[in-house]
Order: C-alpha cells, then structure tokens, then sequence
C-alpha cells in the first residue's frame, strides 16, 4: 500500500526503489503479497504487474475490493455481488494474471448480507479466477456466517503491539474455523518503530496525521510507550521494529504479519525479525510495558471505526 497510498503524496513515491525492494523481498523468500484495487485507484496493481510479469510464479498475490471512490474523492464501500463481478476483472487485467490467489472483501458491507458477498466469491473460485477467499476488519458473526458459505482462508485485520482487539474473540474463532490471520499494520502504522518522533515530519499527504493515535496528547503519551518498548528491543540487540514483528511471529504459525515496506533497508530489517526468537520472560516482559502504557487513541477516526470488525 506504502508504495502508492496513504503515506505521502505523488512526489514520495518511488517507483525504481520500489520495484528494487520488490525484487529483493523475493530474494529474501518473501513471496506472498498484499495489494488492493484501491491503493492509489489501481496504481499499486500495476506496479505489482510489472514484477509479476516475469515472476508469476514466484508470487502469491493477494488483493481486495469495495472500497469505490467518489467524484469528491471520498469513497464508500460496495460489496453486491454485481460490483464484485466488475471488480475481479479490473484487478486482473491491472495485475496482468489470469488467476488471483487470494481475493478479499475489503469491509464487510452494512447494507449487504455477507452470504452474499462471499456467495458472489465464491463463484470467482468455480470460474477460475480466484484460487482462495479472504474477509478484511470482519466480526466474529460474519467470519462464522461468510465460512458456512465458502472456506475463507485468511482474515486480515490490524494486530499489533498497538492493536490488540483481535484477541477478544475473533482470533479464537479463525483458530477453530482454521483460518489464517494476515496482520495488517503489524509495526503500528510506523509508530512502533521508533521512527516518528515529531508529526511535522510526515507529508502533508500522509493519511497518519488524521488518525487519533498520531494527534496532540495521544501522540506524546504513545511515545512513551514506544520508548519502552524501544529500551528493551535495544537491551535485546534489535530494533524496535524486529521486536514487534517477532511478538506477532510468537503469536502463532496462524498469524502471518505483512509489514509494508517501501525501501530496500527497511525490508532487510524488517525480514531479520524471522530469526528472532522471544522467551516466554520476554514476552511476559513485552506484556507488561504494555499493560504499564495504555494505547491512547483510536486506531482510526469514528467513520473508519464504524467499518471495522463488523
């Protein structure tokens, strides 16, 4: 997504750097990737395409829809079947492929019953152009409603050290459905990274500076916590990111972070966190700083609260 959307405008994407950090993440042997028809109106499939042109076979491709933007440049979410059907077809030609491996609902649709969302998916998989079904930000009602339809295979939804909403409920259910969670914005938007000291830092077209988490006091008691979390990745020997990725990894097999990276450097770290390995002290340790430093701040604004875990 980072390469074409959200974090930044125009002028701070990069294309060579990021099909140079393409090429090398496939180096490095990671080959499932996450896109969406919506990251920069399709452009983040088409960039992807470019890789996938002479390495299909190396890639599982995972991409979504619903999310359709308004002349305004607002958007609303659209999961009828009858959108579906247009949809599919745009991503595969934007991706040039014949067959997507992982096709998710971005949102579940208020408006729409989720049977027949998954319904509509499901006949995606008979006709051949998606292999596996996936839900985005679901409830625990609808994950069980969308699998009596069609096996889903994976559920994506933001887990992290910030975002730890999962664990009441909905990780419990994957687990017993047999579905894998993909964790979305495992490193908490860049904020558990360390990274981001000071908002002014970020581009005027960088979307964090709506996010409550990333505003006024919010903000600076979330930075404690980051410097906590900081001192004891550094008495460890690794980054703060490596640290939060390696939490996510010690989670489970089932859970499968995807870190979005737009630089070579970051991906190299970012893929060290595979070789870490957490203690059960450590993890009891990494708990306890969290407990000791509440998360201030919602992981969206209220309208975008109002689409998650539905």
């Amino acid at each position: 997504m980072g390469m074409s959307f959200a974090y930044g405008n125009e002028q701070d994407f990069n294309e060579a750097e990021s099909l140079a950090t393409l090429e090398l993440a496939l180096d490095l042997g990671i080959n499932f990737w996450d896109t969406a028809d919506m990251y920069g109106k399709g452009a983040n499939e088409i960039l992807l395409s470019k890789i996938l042109a002479t390495k299909r076979d190396k890639v599982f491709i995972a991409t979504k829809f619903g999310f359709k933007f308004n002349d305004d440049g607002s958007y609303h979410f659209d999961g009828s079947p009858k959108y579906i059907k247009q949809a599919v077809e745009e991503s595969l030609k934007r991706l040039k492929v014949d067959v997507i491996d992982l096709y998710y609902t971005h949102r579940i649709d208020e408006n729409i019953p989720v049977e027949e969302t998954v319904g509509a998916m499901a006949q995606l998989v008979k006709e051949g152009k998606v292999r596996y079904l996936g839900l985005s930000e679901a409830g625990v009602e609808s994950i069980k409603r969308a699998h009596a339809i069609h096996p889903i295979a994976a559920l994506q939804t933001e887990y992290s050290l910030f975002t730890r909403d999962v664990e009441d409920g909905i990780l419990a259910t994957t687990r017993e459905l047999g579905i894998s969670l993909v964790a979305y914005s495992p490193l908490g938007r860049g904020l558990s990274t360390g990274a981001i000291n000071n908002m002014d830092a970020l581009s005027d077209g960088d979307f964090r500076k709506n996010l409550p988490r990333f505003q006024g006091s919010n903000f600076e008691k979330n930075l404690q916590t980051v410097n906590a979390l900081e001192a004891f990745a550094k008495a460890k020997g690794i980054t703060a990111a490596q640290l939060s990725l390696a939490w996510l990894l010690a989670q489970g097999e089932d859970v499968v972070p995807i870190p979005g990276t737009k630089r070579r450097k970051y991906l190299q770290e970012n893929a060290a966190a595979a070789d870490v390995q957490l203690s059960a002290t450590d993890l009891a340790a990494i708990d306890k700083i969290l407990s000791e430093n509440a998360i201030a701040g919602t992981r969206y604004t209220e309208g975008g609260m109002k689409m998650v875990n539905r």
